[in-house]
């Protein structure tokens, strides 16, 4: 019989898989074991202070220690700790969140699915598609257009939506008819003497063609976020999302905005698709729904979405789809109340008026020896890591540099992340002007640690 290890660190080592890890690694090097937060930091076991400069998981809008959240949870465990929305069923959370949403979201967009997490909203919106379809007597308009570097979740079918190597190798992923675009991102994937307005013409000309080659009657969707985020952090080139917008529409194909990090101010408009231009068909949020105090996500959609998905149901006799915890009361309460009080603090205008200060301030490093690009809108950014700018040279051995500058960052009491070689930044949006120069003192000090390594390790 195996003894009980007798510390948090052993026991974890011991006994717990984490994702998004390197198993046998995790077993030599053990966790940082975070206890407690305050505002936009975080405390480990060791009692280290770290400003979290990823908001967790690009997701704490509100900050580690909104009590208002931690009040609302109570109360509504105590009045009726769960109950599901199956078969008619209903309750005062998730009614109110819903009308909520659909009061902040763009106009026309009128109806809310809820499930648990981005990868279970993805994976139903691509459910929701083929349900519609296959009531519209369209049983061949099942293929998604994704992007490279896209990030859209991880189960079977939004893992397959994902374009990151990372989440496909090992997992037999793509699973289901997707066909990924060129990522749309100007510095790393424009040609020699390629404009941006090049740039995007081409992506744009590759997405026709692609339609037309794969045949319009056979594609459902098309999804994107109108920042990319876990690829990498990377903003469209000017005018691409309202030409993709277009070409959606000139298809009929859904076009569906994925909007689980953009969503609720992060890029300084109340969301993504605001921010580039163009009104979605279905739009998807998550993270900062409840500032994952708890797990939800919410897919929104307009009515010609709903319609045809209402007919089908009509038709079928039920939509046969939904999770146990589908807009959970706890959960919905702590969404509405999230909501309440990123409005109340102006939040969203918050990260607005710090933009400036944040994106210029990042942008300060672009002539370091470390940097190829800086790139970001709203409090966002990614500061993506080159051995030779010019020529866009990554460093060798691939996606090996990141992860050092984050764990000197980590050594300066800053939390970011290694996004394979470009280091991202997303702060919690109740971070203040103060936050945001300790943020960049701090990274400044950890990219010179990683300079210094670097050369000593002949990388430079």
């Amino acid at each position: 019989m195996n003894e009980r290890p007798n510390s948090l660190h052993a026991s974890d080592i011991a006994h717990s898989m984490h994702p998004y890890t390197n198993m046998r690694l995790h077993e030599e090097k053990g966790p940082m074991i975070m206890t407690h937060g305050d505002g936009a930091r975080v405390y480990d076991s060791e009692g280290k202070e770290y400003i979290e400069a990823l908001a967790g998981l690009w997701s704490v809008a509100v900050g580690f220690s909104e009590t208002r959240l931690a009040d609302v949870a109570y109360e509504q465990m105590k009045k009726l700790p769960y109950y599901h929305s199956f078969a008619h069923k209903a309750h005062e959370p998730s009614i109110r969140l819903a009308e909520k949403i659909v009061e902040m979201t763009p106009e026309g967009l009128n109806r809310v699915f809820f499930t648990n997490s981005g990868s279970e909203a993805n994976d139903t919106v691509i459910k929701m598609a083929w349900f519609l379809n296959n009531g519209l007597g369209r049983p061949e308009k099942k293929k998604f257009l994704s992007r490279n570097k896209a990030y859209h979740g991880i189960t079977i079918a939004s893992g397959s939506l994902t374009g990151l190597p990372g989440n496909h190798n090992g997992f037999d992923l793509p699973a289901i008819p997707v066909v990924h675009l060129t990522t749309p991102h100007y510095w790393r994937w424009a040609e020699e003497g390629e404009t941006e307005e090049q740039f995007t013409a081409r992506l744009l000309k590759e997405m026709e063609e692609t339609i037309l080659e794969e045949g319009p009657e056979t594609i459902a969707g098309f999804i994107g976020e109108p920042v990319m985020g876990a690829g990498g952090v990377m903003t469209p080139p000017e005018g691409y999302w309202p030409a993709v917008a277009e070409l959606c529409k000139k298809y009929d194909i859904l076009l569906v905005s994925d909007e689980v990090i953009n969503g609720f101010g992060r890029t300084g408009a109340r969301f993504g698709c605001e921010k580039y231009g163009f009104t979605p068909d279905i739009l998807v949020t998550s993270k900062q729904l409840t500032s994952s105090y708890l797990p939800l996500a919410a897919i929104v959609v307009n009515d010609k979405v709903y319609d045809a998905i209402a007919d089908h149901t009509a038709k079928l006799g039920t939509f046969g789809h939904g999770f146990t915890a589908s807009g959970h009361p706890v959960a919905c309460a702590v969404g509405l109340e999230n909501l309440k009080i990123i409005e109340e603090k102006d939040l969203m205008g918050n990260a607005a008026r710090l933009e400036e200060q944040f994106q210029q301030g990042l942008r300060k490093f672009a002539d370091h020896p470390l940097v190829g690009e800086v790139r970001g809108v709203g409090l966002i950014a990614g500061v993506e890591l080159a051995k030779d700018r010019d020529a866009r040279e990554a460093f060798s051995p691939a996606g090996s540099m990141a992860p050092k500058v984050v764990n000197f960052c980590a050594e300066e009491g800053l939390i970011v992340r290694a996004v394979y070689e470009t280091v991202a930044f997303c702060p919690p949006m109740i971070v203040t002007s103060d936050d945001i120069d300790e943020i960049l003192a701090r990274f400044g000090r950890a990219l010179d640690k990683a300079l210094e390594a670097a050369k000593a390790d002949g990388q430079l």
